[in-house]
């Protein structure tokens, strides 16, 4: 799972969305739970729009990261995955394993992940 920390600036964000060819990262925190995500959308719309134009440069992940997260286990079938992804109107969710109250990211699935496999792959 690509991730960034709270702290990461949107620069090195967008950075790492672009070296890595993603268009969400997980945003965890010391520990290793996730505690957000941003997406590329958050970026465009924060970089292209008043009032946080002038002040994207010094704006981090925390400022611009959904939460809380909206996860599931691995073991969620896909179809109640859709679900959430429909009924949240969301474009993502965090993929986690739990270990007591920790949140482990593991992956994130994507309507477009789900898209490439609609014919049942």
């Amino acid at each position: 799972v690509i991730s960034c920390r709270p702290d990461t600036s949107l620069e090195e964000v967008a950075r790492t969305m672009d070296s890595k060819d993603v268009s969400a990262l997980v945003v965890v925190n010391e520990a290793g739970d996730v505690v957000g995500v941003i997406s590329r959308t958050d970026l465009v719309n924060t970089r292209f729009v008043e009032p946080y134009m002038k002040h994207w440069r010094g704006m981090t992940a925390e400022h611009l990261m959904s939460r809380p997260v909206i996860s599931v286990s691995p073991e969620t079938p896909v179809s109640e995955a859709a679900n959430i992804l429909r009924q949240k109107q969301i474009h993502r969710l965090v993929v986690v394993e739990t270990d007591g109250q920790r949140l482990l990211p593991v992956g994130i699935l994507s309507v477009t992940d789900l898209a490439k496999n609609i014919d049942g792959r």
